[in-house]
């Protein structure tokens, strides 16, 4: 029995909006008319639904330019958008630890940088002429800026091309005021993007505030960044989690070769925790302050560079590592023999609890 137009167009409305929330479209493809089926009835009443790319714009996601990454993060499913981070959309860009924060922070910035790049547009008169340039509003609670501090001005401008007035900024005394203010402003069509910086997993951060988020963007069709200090990974609304870390930097290239022991671009190493794809990987990316552009710099290139390895902190421990001690050929003087308990002051002092400072 052929469904009836009503019942499939409340499909089609359904299935679109699951489509919208999961950050896709549907698309309606219909059958050649006088096509038949095997069970006889004409193929023109059934309808595919199929999400894929051929409704997306452009311009609906943003490209950081290394072709893996992008193609990892979603969007490229054999069309030439290339993919990217969605731009009407919750994206979080997560640090597991509190030291973490200047990376995640430089990290949201080189996003800030290509959002805010200029571009040209074309006039009815045939006249290219710059875009305009839209303020960034970041967001956050009096503890987010007393423990990460604020960008630094000049910095902005010489390593991101991003002019002061363009970065706006918005302390609040608690978290609910901050996320009311990143929900009254997601929805501004007059800032380029929107950030808001959290510290761990608060409990008013929950999925239904992500939800609104999540909404608010893509209705104003611009991107929130979620910036977790120190967060674990949890349920939200965001399609995207990037998992940031600090890279060691390469030397510095000149016209010679590099530069040994010199300092050269900000690295960051990017893990994606979540996406449309569910496609995990690891990538190390450097920014380019002269040109605004990302680069790829392959795992072994990392190892080549700094052959030395870098040793993480140790964590999970009671008590810190005994004290080195000098090794003898004889028993010293006024030790104890073999057997007997030292006495309280004989005790080595890394048994006594010690004040830092």
């Amino acid at each position: 029995m052929a469904m009836s137009a009503v019942a499939r167009e409340t499909v089609f409305a359904l299935r679109r909006q699951i489509a919208k929330i999961e950050g896709t479209l549907p698309e309606r493809l219909q059958a050649p008319a006088g096509a038949v089926s095997d069970a006889g009835m004409a193929a023109a009443d059934r309808t595919v639904v199929r999400r894929g790319i051929a409704v997306a714009r452009p311009d609906a996601f943003l490209r950081t330019g290394i072709g893996r990454l992008d193609a990892a993060l979603g969007g490229d499913w054999g069309g030439d958008l290339g993919g990217g981070l969605p731009k009407a959309a919750l994206s979080e860009i997560h640090g597991i630890e509190t030291r973490d924060a200047g990376a995640v922070a430089g990290f949201a910035l080189s996003l800030a940088s290509l959002i805010l790049k200029p571009s040209l547009i074309l006039k009815p008169s045939l006249v290219l002429k710059q875009g305009p340039r839209l303020p960034v509003l970041w967001i956050g609670t009096q503890e987010v800026f007393r423990e990460a501090g604020f960008p630094y001005a000049r910095g902005l401008h010489a390593a991101f091309g991003i002019e002061p007035e363009q970065l706006l900024f918005s302390e609040a005394p608690r978290l609910a005021d901050a996320l009311w203010v990143a929900e009254e402003a997601a929805r501004m069509k007059a800032l380029a993007a929107v950030i808001l910086e959290v510290r761990g997993n608060p409990q008013r951060l929950d999925l239904t505030a992500t939800r609104r988020l999540h909404a608010r963007a893509q209705s104003a069709g611009r991107p929130v960044f979620l910036l977790r200090q120190a967060a674990e990974p949890e349920p939200t609304a965001a399609p995207v989690r990037l998992i940031v870390s600090p890279a060691p930097a390469g030397p510095r290239d000149t016209v010679a070769g590099p530069l040994a022991g010199s300092i050269g671009r900000p690295a960051f190493t990017i893990s994606i925790g979540k996406s449309r794809t569910a496609l995990p990987g690891q990538f190390i990316l450097e920014w380019n302050p002269d040109e605004r552009i990302f680069d790829e710099r392959r795992i072994g290139e990392e190892r080549a560079k700094n052959p030395v390895p870098v040793v993480s902190l140790s964590r999970g421990r009671t008590d810190p590592a005994a004290a080195p001690g000098a090794v003898l050929a004889f028993p010293a003087i006024g030790s104890p023999a073999a057997g007997d308990q030292p006495s309280r002051q004989q005790r080595a002092a890394h048994l006594s609890p010690r004040r830092a400072g």
